[in-house]
């Protein structure tokens, strides 16, 4: 254990206390130093967090535990919360030993944006520090990732005037008053940022002073969905309605705001770092990122710490039974929910359904704990609710809003459900008598067929027309049975001569591409126009192979796109040339309705044809 050690002032970097460290030690060789905290002169010092806590624990004395080391005087804090509970447990175990695969468990490697090239201070802070300690000191939340400006003083950070390329790699480097620019302070680059800058760099210190708080990433995703559910972002599949996500957080920053910062979006990237943000992505997404997210959300860490977690629309089982003729009336006996989608506000519905056969619906979402024992529409009543108004209703003493209150209904619903004894009844004798006629139009049917053994199906159907409706409307399987047999066609079809359908075929095609070509508004010749035009589609469609001189000449003479826009383009070209136009590009293709990256690839063909034309028009008009 060392004889003294400089205790690390309030939201000190840990690398800032051990150069002062070396500095009052008046160690010469930054090695020795290593050797006294560490016990080990092979140590890289690290600026942001550092390794082989636990060692240099023990040496600074017992008031120092690796965890108080790594929450408040590294900028550890600044990613945990955004970290998974296993991850959170690694890295502590990381930072106890010689820390390999810290930074890359961190998120740093792979998902720094914006980093930072040297070590920062607010020259106010510094100011500050030399009046109350004697000396100026490096804060941490001055070297956090995406935050330009001090948290409490609202300036720009300074960088400090050393290179840190021409340090040794073991020295711990000590902010100098020397070497402090405490006079001259950096106004904002650009001050439509300057708001959100504040509120971003004020988030991130709340964050970095959360304390020993256990929240991690699954906690703060579900806190996500709460406030993305409130603001109507979540469907009611519980899916996130990316594309409204999207348009509501870009129109939130000022132009050029998320590009300055790395942060970029692109709405066809499916793995864009929102959308990974708002997803259960194993994916890593930088603090900074966050606290954009958060911003948007307009949220304070300490608010949000506190807030309850998305526990979806109709919150999580066990729901309460709302049948009033049940013994289990309002207890929390349904253990799950079928949601479905409003159709008309898009709000979620939640679907209750009891083991007792009453199942009812509402609305959603929730939004207080009395919304769980409310009643949107009722689907079914169930048995035992029919049994308990059957025995009510018996009793003969209670009178029908006097039932309805008992059971949790309108009078109208009791007498709808009091007056299906009596339906009951008449639907039976419907029944019966629908049950004579069926066996009389049975005897019937089989008395015709008796008579005229001949006849077929049709025949049959003719002469007993009502007979054969009603039983094919109620025992068809009957009907079809006791019928006579289909009879055998004996009319073959004829043999099709396909050569001369292929000369027939190919003499009206083109008869009728020479019709389209001269029509005045230019139509493009296709395979399936012919056909609807012709009455022929299905043969040209499926029978091509048996017809080879029409499908030669459908092959020659029908048409691309590109081959259309430009037969449509050159007849323009020629009545330009007819009215003695200036034949300009331009208009050839807004009166020929082709799109421009179209026009492009046709232009070259048009200006050879354009040529061409001019001079055989003039030609003929010198002659």
């Amino acid at each position: 254990m060392l004889p003294f050690f400089t205790e690390p002032y309030q939201d000190e970097l840990l690398y800032s206390a051990i150069g002062r460290y070396h500095f009052y030690s008046c160690n010469i060789d930054c090695k020795d130093t290593l050797e006294e905290l560490f016990q080990n002169r092979n140590v890289i010092p690290s600026i942001e967090i550092g390794s082989h806590l636990n060692i240099l624990s023990k040496q600074i004395g017992t008031n120092y535990s690796v965890q108080d080391l790594l929450l408040k005087h590294t900028i550890y804090p600044y990613y945990a919360p955004f970290l998974s509970q296993n991850r959170q447990l690694e890295i502590l175990k990381d930072v106890q030993n010689d820390g390999k695969g810290l930074y890359t468990r961190l998120g740093m490697v792979a998902g720094s944006i914006c980093k930072k090239n040297g070590l920062f201070y607010c020259p106010v802070c510094a100011q500050e520090d030399i009046k109350k300690y004697g000396e100026p000191f490096i804060h941490r939340e001055h070297q956090l990732q995406g935050i330009n400006l001090c948290a409490h003083h609202h300036i720009q950070l300074e960088k400090y005037k050393i290179d840190m390329k021409m340090k040794s790699r073991t020295e711990y480097i000590r902010f100098e008053r020397k070497n402090l620019k405490l006079f001259v302070l950096k106004k904002n680059e650009n001050p439509n940022y300057y708001d959100i800058e504040v509120k971003l760099a004020e988030l991130a210190y709340e964050i970095l002073n959360l304390g020993n708080n256990k929240l991690s990433r699954e906690q703060i995703t579900k806190k996500y969905r709460l406030l993305l559910r409130e603001r109507d972002l979540i469907t009611p599949a519980n899916h996130v309605r990316q594309k409204d996500l999207f348009k509501a957080f870009r129109e939130k920053f000022p132009k050029g705001f998320l590009e300055k910062y790395d942060s970029e979006l692109v709405i066809d990237d499916e793995y864009n770092w929102l959308k990974v943000l708002t997803r259960n992505s194993k994916r890593h997404v930088h603090p900074f990122r966050q606290l954009l997210f958060l911003y948007f959300l307009d949220q304070d860490c300490n608010f949000f710490t506190k807030m309850n977690e998305d526990e979806g629309p109709f919150g999580t089982g066990f729901w309460p039974c709302l049948n009033k003729a049940a013994d289990h009336y309002r207890e929390l006996v349904i253990p799950n929910v079928a949601i479905t989608r409003d159709f008309k506000s898009n709000s979620p519905i939640g679907t209750f359904e009891c083991s007792c056969g009453f199942i009812y619906a509402r609305k959603g979402p929730d939004k207080r704990v009395e919304d769980k024992y409310h009643i949107g529409r009722v689907k079914q009543f169930g048995e035992i609710w029919e049994a308990k108004l059957r025995l009510l209703s018996g009793e003969g003493n209670h009178s029908i809003r006097e039932l309805g209150r008992l059971l949790g209904v309108d009078s109208k619903t009791i007498k709808k459900y009091q007056s299906f004894k009596t339906s009951v009844k008449t639907e039976k004798a419907v029944n019966e008598k629908s049950f004579l006629m069926l066996n009389q139009y049975k005897k019937e049917m089989l008395d015709a067929i008796q008579l005229n053994p001949t006849y077929s199906r049709t025949q049959i159907r003719a002469i007993t027309y009502k007979q054969y409706t009603y039983l094919y409307t109620n025992d068809k399987e009957w009907l079809f049975k006791n019928l006579p047999e289909h009879q055998k066609k004996t009319n073959l079809h004829k043999k099709i001569d396909w050569n001369l359908r292929d000369q027939i075929y190919y003499k009206k095609i083109r008869q009728l591409v020479k019709e389209l070509l001269c029509s005045e508004k230019p139509v493009r010749i296709t395979r399936s126009l012919i056909g609807k035009r012709l009455g022929i589609q299905s043969s040209l469609e499926n029978k091509r192979k048996k017809m080879p001189c029409t499908q030669k000449y459908l092959d020659e003479n029908t048409e691309t796109i590109q081959q259309f826009q430009i037969r449509r383009c050159c007849k323009i070209i020629d009545e330009m040339l007819k009215k003695r136009e200036e034949v300009l590009m331009w208009k050839v293709q807004r009166i020929g309705g082709v799109k421009s990256h179209d026009f492009r690839e046709i232009k070259p063909c048009l200006e050879v044809y354009q040529k061409i034309q001019e001079g055989i028009f003039y030609d003929k008009k010198t002659i």
